[in-house]
């Protein structure tokens, strides 16, 4: 019996039983039976936990990209491996085949070579949602260069600061971006960037928004002259299982991000598991993520997973606003998507408008729909499951972060039973434990605790790029001898995980722990709600007391301030007592969020204790502009 997919709740039982009482032989048998490998593994894992140091499938050789592209070439050479969907629903979209995918990766391969990228460099890559994005990951994981996309958006001095930190020696950029209806001028913030980067020795091109550009003699040069004069064929580098394949850079609580190394096979192995059992891929399915490749949804979830599976994967390159609030269902539509995954964020924003905007496209080829980025509070959920799942296609609420490098914990969708705001259980191979106050395991359900991993994974981060120490300390220290996520979660009566936000997020007042998740969720509940923030600031009495930020719903602007203030703190009252109620509610426009839409609480929190000094990392904000917004307006 194979155990790469898992087809039924008694199947998952055995396979999740097996996975933990020999981690070693499951893996061993998934990673045996369904890739190609140059060299087996000595092997399966070597692990201290004490000391951050995990290795997996040791002494194995291996090209991602033979898995992802090559070995699909015989039967599925025909197949639409990438559907690109332009920002413009008027431009043409493009179906690009795996053969046709080879020889582009191979084309991109060999112009990287011809500018003196070898094995190990770095290679920045600052693009947009097009496909030279995807192509240019793949091209440099097949000759073993280690890509750093940066989200194409972010400032120069962001841009510098991942250049700098992994001392990349080439950048693939564009002349432009668009965005809804907005053009990004890439090249000029790459300029303005490289203006502080002495490392890097050339910028390739793309030709995408034909704006006028500034070309740099000797150091720029634009790509497709290069990719035309190319040849479409390259042998893949053959890497071990630990080279590192990529670095991702993730905001920190100082003022530097962190560059989270992920390396090859145990990645490799754990995309493909994870994406084939949450989605259920198989074989003619069209599956979408909404996510970017700037982020590890994009990496996990648009390229790698689904194309080590022969899946044929979205790529979409505009934003669900635009030119209406149709977008995403009008693409599903168009496409006749089966699995669609996107973020909270993006399905409360949708839910405010009138639902005609669902109900006039067919979503009939849906059969799965995910959310990820954030728990997914009750009433997002159950509006994601009426209007788009129509109550037929199971929703997958996927826990995970940068550092997993693939879904922990997840409804297996046809498997599991769902439950609304629940993550409900661990895949096979991953063993979540809760911890208390005293560093103690708490078996027990119905309890609620620290969310930390006990045993390593395949496809875990094994260091930050340049400071393991920091690394360790981060992750391995709060609780020696585990991974420790930085979330809180709660686990219920049957064993089911609901992730009740980051530990920092939990609020102490009057002796009472309370989460900031469940009372988020009370308060977005209320009518005139679109969403809100808790955070909690010093009490003389209380020691803590509690902060609202709240964005209102176009039906509340014009309510009565003070009685929303009243009716809020009511219903917070009765869905979760009156120690919960709020001491400030400011009403904001809108929230500091990262471009994957989680919302960056500790700047909330600084402003609620009055503290303008220092908010550190702000570079991965998606609207900087509302912080003073938020802070002028300060109760």
């Amino acid at each position: 019996m194979s155990y790469y997919q898992v087809k039924s709740l008694e199947q998952y039982f055995k396979h999740y039983n097996k996975s933990i009482r020999e981690p070693r032989k499951f893996w061993d048998k998934i990673a045996d039976e369904n890739f190609t490998w140059y060299q087996k593994w000595d092997k399966v894992v070597e692990f201290d936990m004490q000391e951050a140091d995990v290795k997996w499938f040791l002494n194995a050789k291996v090209n991602i990209t033979k898995n992802c592209i090559d070995r699909h070439l015989s039967k599925r050479g025909d197949k639409t491996a990438i559907i690109f969907e332009p920002n413009d629903p008027k431009e043409e979209a493009q179906h690009i085949t795996y053969n046709e995918l080879y020889d582009r990766v191979t084309k991109m391969a060999n112009v990287l070579k011809d500018q003196g990228i070898k094995k190990g460099d770095r290679v920045c890559i600052y693009l947009p949602m097009i496909p030279e994005l995807a192509v240019t990951v793949l091209a440099c994981a097949r000759i073993g260069a280690v890509h750093s996309v940066i989200f194409a958006g972010f400032s120069a001095s962001a841009v510098a600061a991942r250049i700098l930190d992994s001392q990349c020696k080439l950048v693939v950029t564009a002349d432009g971006g668009y965005r809804g209806n907005k053009t990004i001028e890439l090249k000029s913030i790459i300029d303005e960037a490289l203006e502080k980067c002495d490392c890097v020795e050339k910028t390739l091109v793309v030709k995408r928004t034909n704006s006028t550009v500034t070309m740099k003699e000797g150091r720029d040069e634009w790509l497709q002259p290069l990719l035309d004069a190319a040849q479409p064929n390259h042998v893949a580098e053959i890497m071990d299982a630990e080279d590192p394949l990529f670095i991702l850079y993730t905001s920190g609580s100082t003022g530097k991000p962190k560059g989270m190394l992920h390396t090859t096979a145990g990645y490799m192995v754990y995309t493909a598991y994870t994406f084939k059992n949450i989605f259920n891929y198989e074989e003619n399915d069209v599956y979408w993520c909404t996510a970017d490749i700037g982020w590890i949804t994009g990496h996990s979830y648009i390229v790698y997973g689904p194309l080590l599976n022969g899946a044929t994967t979205v790529i979409f390159e505009g934003v669900p606003s635009y030119p209406d609030f149709g977008r995403f269902w009008e693409v599903i539509d168009k496409h006749k998507v089966t699995q669609f995954y996107t973020a909270p964020t993006a399905i409360r924003s949708l839910a405010k408008e009138n639902w005609e905007w669902v109900d006039k496209y067919n979503l009939s080829s849906l059969k799965i729909i995910g959310s990820v980025g954030e728990p997914i509070n009750e009433e997002a959920w159950h509006w994601y499951n009426d209007h788009v799942g129509k109550k037929k296609s199971p929703i997958v609420d996927t826990w995970w972060q940068t550092e997993t490098g693939g879904i922990m914990i997840s409804p297996i969708p046809f498997v599991t039973p769902t439950k609304p705001t629940y993550a409900t259980l661990p895949l096979p191979g991953v063993q979540p434990v809760l911890m208390d106050e005293r560093r103690n395991e708490i078996e027990d359900n119905q309890v609620v605790g620290s969310l930390c991993i006990k045993f390593p994974w395949p496809g875990m981060a094994r260091t930050i790029w340049g400071d393991h120490q920091r690394f360790k300390e981060t992750y391995f220290t709060a609780y020696p001898g585990k991974y420790f996520t930085g979330d809180g979660a709660l686990r219920d009566e049957v064993g089911y995980y609901r992730i009740t936000g980051r530990v920092d997020d939990v609020v102490i007042v009057s002796g009472h722990n309370l989460g900031t998740a469940p009372i988020e969720d009370a308060i977005n509940e209320h009518p005139a709600v679109a969403e809100s923030a808790i955070v909690g600031f010093p009490h003389d009495v209380k020691g803590n007391a509690l902060y609202g930020f709240i964005i209102l719903k176009e039906s509340g602007e014009d309510r009565n301030r003070e009685n929303l203030k009243k009716e809020i703190n009511e219903h917070i009252s009765s869905h979760i007592g009156p120690i919960a109620k709020l001491d400030k509610i400011q009403f904001v426009s809108g929230l500091p969020k990262t471009r994957s839409g989680k919302i960056m609480r500790r700047i909330l929190r600084k402003i609620a204790e009055g503290d303008f000094s220092n908010f550190g990392d702000t570079t991965t904000l998606l609207n900087p502009e509302i912080v003073d917004e938020i802070k002028n307006e300060r109760l």
